[in-house]
């Protein structure tokens, strides 16, 4: 028998049920979700649901809440959702890939190697911002560098208002660092690339024991250890959602708010001479001039633009492959050429 709150039941999904449902159905939310079942935690415990039972399968995310029957095992609907995590589907296909749902915290895990990569933290940081869920950067693997200094600056740089925690996932110490998002009734996920501590610090701070891999010698990259989805209750009360590391990372086409994201280009939009500037060298472009006087860094601006006219071209998720009529972005010749802007690890 598993406990509502500890699940994530709160007010926003008890509104949506009427008063006869009340009574003659039960809520209970996804745990996994595999080819042909999914398991659920309800107040009854865990259960198997053949995915057959659901109208729209492909709608279903780890997170998600189901109204149950008292009697019967087809759900009546799913509720509402408070937040979705979402991308584009890998390859050259439009739809939307789910990744999870109603989750408050996103725990965005690199670790102090050659995985650390600023374009893919600003992706997830973007990816954060549109979906109304709070990012939480975690450095791991210090020990793996004499000074964390770097990362922790670099990262800082990436947004004023956005927590960074630097932490040895074996630590028990360390970890009470990531409590706060961690309580009852809070919902975090992990997202990161392949071998970066994601399976160490879920041991760790939830009641589970994942399979881990050794970093690979000569690179320090990580080996592939989690390859679905899940839902963990966490130690403190709250829950974790555990995703695989994705070798491909597109925002999907919706309402990512991608300039919540770049704070400091967000500031200098709307303030250039005309109110049509493309900022290629316009007069009076506020985002060239601070480019030139450094108060912009053109590698920022340049994975603004790539975010940016991407999630632009990038149709709108189960409709035709209709181009947008926005124009792409070119990107400011000056600065350093910005880094990949794709996962580069194994694909969830």
């Amino acid at each position: 028998m598993l406990d509502l709150d500890k699940l994530g039941w709160r007010p926003f999904f008890q509104q949506q049920l009427g008063a006869e449902e009340l009574i003659a159905c039960y809520p209970a939310r996804i745990a996994q979700i595999h080819r042909n079942h999914c398991i659920i935690w309800s107040s009854r415990g865990e259960q198997r649901l053949d995915v057959g039972v659901f109208p729209d399968s492909g709608n279903l995310a780890v997170g998600d809440w189901l109204l149950m029957p008292a009697a019967g095992e087809r759900p009546v609907r799913m509720l509402t959702r408070q937040t979705k995590l979402a991308r584009k589907e890998s390859g050259h296909g439009t739809d939307e890939q789910l990744i999870a749902a109603n989750v408050d915290t996103l725990f965005i895990v690199t670790s102090c190697n050659e995985d650390f990569n600023l374009a893919r933290i600003e992706r997830y940081l973007a990816l954060a911002s549109g979906a109304g869920v709070t990012p939480v950067i975690i450095l791991t693997k210090a020990d793996l560098v004499d000074d964390v200094t770097a990362f922790m600056t670099a990262a800082r740089q990436l947004h004023p208002e956005v927590a960074i925690e630097c932490v040895d996932a074996r630590n028990a110490a360390q970890l009470a660092l990531l409590r706060p998002w961690c309580t009852t009734g809070k919902t975090v996920a992990l997202v990161g690339s392949s071998g970066v501590g994601k399976s160490t610090l879920i041991n760790n701070l939830a009641e589970a024991q994942q399979a881990t891999a050794a970093a690979r010698a000569g690179d320090n990259k990580g080996r592939h250890t989690t390859t679905s989805r899940s839902l963990h209750p966490l130690k403190d009360g709250g829950m974790l959602v555990d995703t695989p590391g994705m070798r491909e990372f597109q925002l999907a086409a919706g309402a990512q708010n991608i300039e919540e994201a770049f704070p400091e280009v967000s500031a200098l939009l709307g303030h250039c001479k005309f109110n049509d500037c493309r900022h290629q060298g316009e007069a009076g472009c506020a985002i060239q001039a601070a480019i030139e006087s450094g108060t912009l860094d053109a590698r920022r601006w340049q994975s603004y633009l790539i975010l940016r006219a991407e999630q632009s071209t990038n149709p709108s998720p189960r409709t035709s492959n209709a181009r947008s009529t926005e124009p792409r972005p070119k990107p400011v010749r000056k600065g350093p050429r910005p880094p990949r802007q794709t996962d580069e690890d194994e694909e969830g």
